[in-house]
């Protein structure tokens, strides 16, 4: 397994479509209504990569078993999900179960898609969105405290350690930062993964535009790339119509072309699944032999014996 993306976005915005078209499945409805997204729809999709295949010709390998990545869509959030409004806890906590936050953003105009602030203004969407995020995060670390006190208290040294951990990252998020920007040891790595943050979590904003600026973006896209740039994010452009498109096709070969025709070199998830990988600190290693060519993910810097063991695999987990 690759790792898990939790796409989330206010509704209309085409995180379903999206969803869809990442996948190549039909599984999410999308209509021109806000919540039509009930349930997190997840799908799993191969990861790209020539080098296996060509790794597997070269070994003679029966079977060619690619890495995975695990999409969930999760419905559309509005201002007051973190008190519940709309369908706001139920999903809220859908994504604390993520690794990585795909933030789809709508950077195109259609009078036939409603949006639910009435403009569109993607920057003003993202920061409605990590307020949201930022507000139960701080709510969930206020619940904690007087526990934590308690056990201070009764002299508990470790307590002490996540009590002052909990109060930076509750005055971070009173003064409007995201927990991800905390700074901290690397001691306290562990500790923090263990509060479940939803702001402690890497987001890659997905700027979602009109067919014809797929290749290039366009003025709102680029307001979003310098707005996640002040913050250490990442954006990418992607055309949410587009990829729908190109997964309808049969062939490489016929979506090779239709992308070329579009300026095109690439899919939106092959951009995703890079982008991803660079902000996770993600690398592919192989395996190869007569029976299969396997590929495989791990952190950037794992060594061979720990690149070999199921559960160490996973440690890169944020």
């Amino acid at each position: 397994m690759g790792f898990k993306c939790g796409i989330v976005g206010l509704p209309n915005v085409g995180k379903s479509t999206l969803f869809n078209a990442l996948t190549a499945t039909q599984a999410a409805e999308a209509a021109n209504f806000p919540f039509c997204t009930i349930e997190p729809n997840v799908g799993r999709v191969a990861v790209p990569d020539p080098r296996l295949t060509a790794i597997a010709v070269l070994g003679k390998s029966a079977k060619v078993i690619p890495t995975q990545l695990e999409f969930v869509d999760i419905a559309g959030l509005v201002r007051g999900a973190s008190k519940g409004e709309g369908l706001g806890n139920k999903f809220l906590a859908n994504i604390r179960e993520v690794d990585a936050i795909l933030h789809v953003l709508r950077c195109f105009a259609d009078d036939n898609v409603t949006h639910v602030e009435g403009t569109i203004d993607p920057v003003r969407d993202a920061e409605t969105v990590e307020t949201e995020l930022m507000l139960a995060d701080l709510e969930s670390l206020e619940k904690r405290i007087p526990a934590l006190q308690k056990r201070v208290r009764g002299g508990e040294k470790e307590a002490k350690v996540d009590l002052d951990l909990v109060e930076r990252a509750a005055a971070a998020l009173a003064a409007g930062n995201p927990a991800r920007t905390l700074p901290r040891a690397e001691s306290e790595d562990k500790a923090f993964r263990l509060l479940q943050l939803l702001t402690g979590k890497p987001v890659l904003y997905v700027c979602n535009v009109e067919e014809a600026a797929a290749a290039k973006g366009n003025a709102h896209s680029a307001r979003v790339a310098a707005w996640a740039h002040e913050r250490g994010c990442e954006a990418v452009v992607i055309s949410a119509q587009i990829e729908a498109e190109v997964a309808a096709l049969d062939s490489d070969e016929e979506k090779t072309a239709f992308l070329a025709d579009l300026g095109l070199t690439e899919t939106g998830l092959a951009r995703v699944i890079r982008a991803g990988y660079a902000m996770l600190g993600l690398i592919t290693f192989f395996t190869v032999g007569p029976k299969e060519a396997r590929a495989w993910t791990v952190g950037k810097g794992a060594r061979a014996p720990a690149a070999a063991t199921p559960t160490s695999r996973r440690t890169w987990r944020r």
